[in-house]
């Protein structure tokens, strides 16, 4: 087992990286917790599948469970959703000592938070993500949030879960499209945070059937705490976990949240992060052909059109903008980044030229 923490003084909690970790969840439930109720949220597939044993499991030991299920894909982070939740929350007499627990993707963890955080001005929750990109990176660090007018995350709040616990072995039953989007995540850490990782990575993604997932969890769950500890709200160093998410985002609302997983369009917006470091000086040629090479390693979806039009007008109403300028993470290297105010639209459009090539 391993135990990473997230030290945020009194909001500080674990992340627990364990085989088997989801079978042994009651063991890492604070000894001090005496719920009312405990909440389930789910997708409508795990739910039918781990769901149901953890369910059971949590009623065996006497707890009541209300388990809310959600139909699949993005679109379940909506505020009509997060209704629904509320209100079955109500009927079934939560209150204050109830608690969440998210069993799922980043679309659970991000609703399921972002409820935690509102329901009664605040009760607990717990992250259990069940997809490699929600392991090493969304289910981390407190972001929770909706879509709202088909823009990412404009609903949400900053809220720490009580306890991350990760459980490997769930990812033996993903599709390769989930993989493959959590590969992206994890291609991200190295470029941003550690070179040396990122080399490693070059490597591991050759043969996905032997991929060292516990190894990479381990090492992403490391990066993301150490940066979230010294940056909680991102006022600064937390800014660069958003590298390739500007245009990642735009291509997500431009292409519906149903046709291009997150961790694929992230790929995507970090080939044209790479471009623009490069174009603009900061990238040298054989870094950003290193990092190239590696994205196109992943089988991404072919962009058969791409109206860029559309596209900008999407990043221009991206929260990353401050007082009319958009905070853009641009690669001094690899391992190394730089918060740059300097790229133009022009310069982000220039870039999406790259896309042709995928």
């Amino acid at each position: 087992m391993s135990k990473i923490t997230v030290d945020l003084g009194l909001k500080t909690y674990n992340i627990i990286v364990q085989n088997g970790a989801l079978y042994s969840f009651l063991d890492n439930l604070h000894n001090h917790l005496k719920p009312k109720n405990i909440v389930l949220i789910s997708h409508d597939s795990l739910m039918k599948n781990y769901g149901i044993i953890l369910k059971n499991n949590l009623e065996n030991k006497g707890y009541k469970v209300i388990d809310i299920a959600l139909p699949d894909g993005d679109n379940s982070k909506d505020i009509e959703v997060y209704k629904s939740i509320i209100e079955k929350m109500i009927q079934s007499n939560c209150d204050r000592t109830s608690l969440i627990i998210a069993l799922g993707g980043g679309v659970v963890g991000d609703i399921s938070g972002f409820v935690a955080s509102s329901f009664m001005r605040g009760i607990k929750y717990y992250q259990i993500p069940t997809t490699l990109l929600a392991m090493v990176d969304s289910s981390i660090g407190g972001k929770t949030g909706l879509n709202f007018s088909r823009k990412k995350n404009v609903i949400g709040s900053i809220y720490q879960p009580s306890a991350v616990i990760i459980d490997p072995k769930l990812l033996k039953t993903l599709p390769e499209t989930e993989i493959i989007s959590g590969l992206g995540e994890i291609i991200k850490y190295g470029a941003i945070y550690d070179r040396n990782f990122l080399t490693e990575v070059s490597e591991w993604i050759k043969d996905l059937d032997n991929f060292p997932y516990l190894n990479a969890i381990e090492k992403c769950c490391q990066i993301k705490a150490e940066i979230v500890s010294k940056d909680e709200h991102e006022n600064g160093l937390r800014r660069v976990l958003n590298f390739g998410h500007t245009i990642g985002h735009a291509l997500e609302s431009f292409l519906g949240y149903e046709n291009i997983r997150h961790g694929e369009a992230v790929s995507l917006g970090m080939k044209c992060s790479a471009s623009i470091s490069h174009q603009k000086g900061f990238l040298n040629n054989d870094d950003y052909n290193f990092i190239v090479q590696i994205i196109n390693q992943l089988p991404l979806p072919k962009l058969e059109t791409i109206n860029s039009e559309k596209i900008m007008h999407y990043i221009e109403f991206d929260k990353k903008h401050e007082n009319g300028k958009l905070n853009f993470i641009l690669l001094e290297g690899l391992g190394r980044v730089k918060i740059s105010q300097d790229v133009s639209m022009n310069d982000i459009l220039n870039s999406l030229k790259v896309l042709d090539e995928n």
